[in-house]
């Protein structure tokens, strides 16, 4: 193969595989760079996603709680009490009652601690981002002393 013809080779590749620098972002519609963002989280929606949570969580634990439901002197809910009456008159549905009521506990118990985490999540980001955002307003200021907004600052990154 001679040199002008590996050198047309290579060009040609390059040609049907130009590369484009892309940085943590989809192409936006119309196959350029940049476009408008697509995903923004605004504080109100940061708060009511974690009041969600936090109703979900709330309505979990006292709607949900068949082990505690019907509970007697023991503090045994009527579940339990009906899997360890059908334990002692030797039918094997009493240890089957027995796991799915654990097993529904421990799942019941890891969606509520899952609700309360993102509550408490979200309550902290929004505590959060709101701090930054006036740390940041009081910073970035206009000329004439007012809060450069966003859509200013986003000029100067084109």
């Amino acid at each position: 193969m001679a040199w002008d013809e590996w050198e047309q080779l290579k060009q040609q590749t390059a040609e049907r595989h130009s590369t484009h620098m892309q940085l943590n972002q989809a192409p936006a519609a119309g196959g350029g760079p940049g476009g408008a963002p697509d995903l923004v989280v605004q504080q109100d929606d940061l708060g009511a996603v974690g009041h969600a949570a936090f109703v979900l969580h709330s309505d979990l634990e006292k709607k949900v709680d068949i082990a505690g439901a019907g509970m007697n002197s023991d503090n045994a809910g009527s579940t339990h009490q009906a899997a360890s009456e059908l334990s002692r008159s030797n039918f094997t549905m009493g240890g089957e009652l027995m796991t799915t009521l654990t097993v529904w506990e421990s799942q019941v118990k890891a969606v509520r601690q899952a609700c309360a985490h993102i509550s408490n999540h979200l309550d902290y980001s929004k505590k959060l981002h709101a701090n930054d955002d006036a740390k940041i307003a009081a910073v970035i200021k206009s000329r004439d002393g007012s809060a450069l907004p966003a859509s200013e600052l986003d000029k100067y990154f084109k």
